[in-house]
Formats: C-alpha cells, sequence, structure tokens
C-alpha cells in the first residue's frame, strides 16, 4: 500500500521523504501542508478553516473517553 501512494506524482515523494528521511525533510512535509491549508482557506475561504475542524471532532471525542477511561 505504501509503494502505491508513493507513486503519486506531487506528493508521494515528500511523504517518502518524510518518513524515511532526516528532521528536515519533515519538518519542511509539515510546513508544506500548512502552506497548502492556508491556500485552500484563501481559495474557499470560511469552509476551508470548519473542515478540519469538523473532521478533529470524533478523534479529540476518542481522546478525551480515553484520558477519562484512565
Amino acid at each position: 500500500m505504501a509503494e502505491m501512494i508513493y507513486r503519486v506524482p506531487l506528493f508521494g515523494w515528500m511523504l517518502r521523504e518524510a518518513i524515511d528521511g532526516p528532521t528536515t525533510a519533515k519538518v519542511l512535509f509539515v510546513v508544506n501542508l500548512l502552506l497548502l491549508w492556508l491556500l485552500a482557506i484563501i481559495a474557499f475561504g470560511y469552509p476551508a478553516i470548519i473542515l478540519p475542524a469538523l473532521a478533529a471532532v470524533p478523534t479529540m471525542f476518542v481522546v478525551l473517553l480515553l484520558i477519562t477511561k484512565g
């Protein structure tokens, strides 16, 4: 599965470098993702801010449940 994802142009090589590369590559990958999100906010506006937050709600709900479970 990873090899198939690595073959995607313009994204696969960055992901491979972020996983297997040095720390600098990991930091630059995160910076690229943040800049991509900023570009989406500029292009689409408010929905680009809200949709990631709505997608994170179930994850945070599970985290809170695991914290309270002990």
